[in-house]
């Protein structure tokens, strides 16, 4: 009698332990999705120490992608070799007590070894990401009983791993970072798995191995209430924090992970501490007539200073204010003082939606000083943008914006580039050896750009800046096109924002 045909049982899975499909499904769903929720929690741990920049984002998703790839790898090759029972409690195990031990471990390193900050990061992400991500390969081995089922079995745990990815982004996204700090939300995953993992052991095996584990969990659940986050609260973009000034007992600084964003005197709105905010205050009192109302439109709000110095300074100002940190809002109504009679009024959006609902030729004056991290938002340099603002000002507006750069200063050649295209006269306010006015190597820092289609008047503007001790100069017409050189405008087809940015020291004050 010949070998039957019929497709047998898979070589190497014990028969009467496998996985339900339920089981299976649950324990691939829950893996996939805590992965992903690792993975966006980490982008929001290490922004008060790295930034939340292009590259810094770039990092954590191929840090996560070569976690899954080598934990799926991994898993299957061990899965092979040894019992897959004996893996899956374990993987669930350790990478619960990483988890929740990762807000202390990676808060504590930036405290006493910045040094090691991006491997012990690097590590945080890997470890977790790799023996979760090893867990779909164990429970496929699992589930295949016969070969006749190989494709179903496994296309089947592939969506379902997927699908978990996907929830876990979602949730994260949406959920969680809005209503938790982000150690809450890692040490909850993290006794999520360390629970998951004492119940498959005592289903699989009938015992648990997950004390010390829980124990570990425990331990990073403490360890991240003693030691400090550096924030007063978390937003959905920020770790904020208001600093009093030991100087000026109403002064207050409003600092967003680790940068100084705004500086705020509450008794006296018309106090300009920050450089730049001065300059921005010289250009509008010389394009406008002293204390005449304006309609203004500010692009990012932060602690609101500007916004609260024309209210103050322009009785019957209407500003506008996009912003879109609601948790910065917040902060400003319940740290700093923002009142419902201050004339400002704060709407919670991106600034370039903000801006296409405002009608044409409706405003005398947009404010751009929005940023993430030291970066402003590439979406609103682009000319696509400049020119949706040209679209909002009257034939007599002006577009007055904050911009930070560093090293030969190409970010901020190519933004004044861009305006160059779009308005037809533009100046450059800054320390003179960083707008070529002096022989001294740019050191860069902050720049104001001015665009309007009227002319600007380069004398009235110096002498404002004189007055307010800035120290800083204005370069327009030949003097700023040499400046400029060959720079090239972005558009939204091509808005290198984070590369032409040159890496930065200090993250001091703006």
């Amino acid at each position: 009698m010949t070998e039957s045909s019929s497709p047998s049982v898979a070589e190497g899975v014990p028969r009467g332990h496998g996985l339900g499909s339920r089981a299976a499904a649950v324990l691939v769903f829950g893996s996939s999705a805590a992965v992903l929720v690792v993975e966006i929690v980490a982008l929001r741990l290490l922004a008060p120490y790295l930034g939340l920049t292009l590259e810094t984002s770039t990092m954590v998703i191929g840090i996560a992608l070569t976690a899954i790839a080598l934990g799926s790898w991994l898993g299957g090759r061990v899965a092979d070799r040894v019992d897959p029972r004996r893996l899956l409690g374990p993987s669930l195990g350790v990478s619960g007590a990483v988890v929740a031990l990762t807000p202390a471990v990676l808060r504590t390193t930036a405290e006493w070894a910045p040094p090691a900050l991006l491997t012990i990061a690097s590590l945080t992400i890997l470890v977790p990401g790799a023996l979760l991500s090893a867990v779909t390969p164990i429970v496929t081995k699992l589930r295949l009983t016969s070969l006749a089922e190989t494709g179903t079995v496994v296309g089947r745990l592939s969506g379902v791993g997927t699908a978990g990815a996907i929830f876990g982004t979602v949730l994260t996204g949406f959920v969680l970072v809005s209503r938790l700090p982000v150690s809450g939300i890692l040490i909850g995953l993290g006794t999520l798995l360390v629970a998951g993992s004492a119940l498959v052991e005592w289903r699989t095996r009938g015992w648990s191995g997950a004390p010390a584990l829980a124990l570990a969990v425990v331990a990073g659940g403490l360890a991240a209430t003693v030691v400090p986050g550096g924030c007063d609260a978390e937003t959905r973009y920020h770790c904020a924090r208001v600093v009093a000034d030991p100087d000026r007992d109403s002064g207050r600084t409003l600092v967003l992970d680790g940068l100084r964003h705004s500086y705020v005197d509450l008794e006296d709105p018309t106090f300009l501490k920050f450089t730049y905010v001065r300059a921005i205050a010289s250009a509008v009192d010389t394009a406008f007539p002293e204390g005449e109302p304006l309609a203004a439109h500010h692009l990012g709000g932060g602690g609101l200073t500007y916004p609260r110095y024309l209210a103050a300074t322009r009785p019957g100002t209407r500003s506008v204010v996009s912003e879109i940190d609601g948790g910065v809002v917040r902060i400003d109504r319940e740290r700093l003082g923002l009142g419902d009679e201050s004339g400002v009024d704060v709407r919670v959006e991106d600034g370039r939606l903000g801006l296409r609902r405002l009608e044409t030729g409706s405003r005398d004056l947009v404010v751009g000083d929005a940023f993430g991290g030291v970066s402003v938002p590439w979406h609103l340099t682009t000319a696509e943008a400049l020119a949706d603002v040209r679209r909002v000002l009257d034939e007599d507006g002006l577009y007055v914006a904050n911009l930070i750069d560093h090293g030969d200063l190409a970010f901020a050649r190519a933004e004044a580039a861009t305006l160059a295209e779009v308005f037809e006269h533009v100046a450059l306010m800054g320390e003179p050896a960083d707008i070529g006015l002096a022989a001294a190597a740019a050191d860069g820092g902050n720049l104001v750009v001015l665009a309007s289609d009227r002319p600007v008047d380069p004398r009235a503007a110096q002498e404002a800046l004189d007055a307010r001790q800035t120290g800083w100069k204005i370069a327009t017409g030949d003097g700023l096109a040499s400046w400029i050189g060959d720079a090239r405008p972005l558009t939204d087809d091509h808005a290198p924002v984070d590369q032409l940015l040159q890496p930065y020291g200090s993250r001091g004050g703006r």
